[in-house]
């Protein structure tokens, strides 16, 4: 593994851990050239996948940006970091499981709605307002209206 911080093309393993769930292995490592430690995350992948966008381009899955568009949804949330992480897992395993290589960005983008309505409504709403592109407060309100949310402070928005 290449170290992050000089470039070195091997590290020292340290120290190996299944994670919080059992999904991946976390492993610290050492590098032998600065003395660098960083931790890297070895996961199960059964399949390539390809998102297929709106405007019929491809691209492969990237589980960082998942990730990513997750923590900002539940930024400033009271939401478990752990919690988001199983999140994660379970939208990963749930897209290899379809059998299919080539998946719809809204099939995703469905999967991250139903996962975050159960964890935080207000990341939910957030989350919904950027994947279904939301224009004007109108939109929050027959939304919120449809999803049986309104009950969601507006000063959470």
């Amino acid at each position: 593994m290449r170290c992050p911080f000089c470039g070195h093309m091997e590290s020292q393993v340290k120290d190996s851990r299944p994670s919080e769930d059992g999904a991946a292995i976390r492993r610290r490592r050492l590098c032998p050239e600065c003395g660098g430690r960083f931790t890297t995350f070895e996961r199960v992948q059964l399949r390539e996948l390809t998102i297929v966008k709106r405007s019929g381009r491809r691209s492969p899955f990237d589980r960082e940006k998942l990730v990513r568009s997750i923590s900002i949804a539940t930024r400033k949330r009271p939401v478990d970091p752990e919690r988001v992480e199983r999140m994660v897992n379970g939208i990963v395993r749930q897209l290899e499981s379809l059998g299919e290589t080539e998946l719809p960005s809204s099939a995703v983008g469905e999967m991250v709605m139903k996962a975050l309505k159960s964890l935080d409504d207000v990341a939910y709403v957030r989350y919904a307002s950027v994947y279904r592109d939301f224009r004007e407060t109108s939109d929050f309100a027959k939304f919120l209206g449809a999803e049986g949310l309104s009950d969601v402070a507006e000063d959470e928005l």
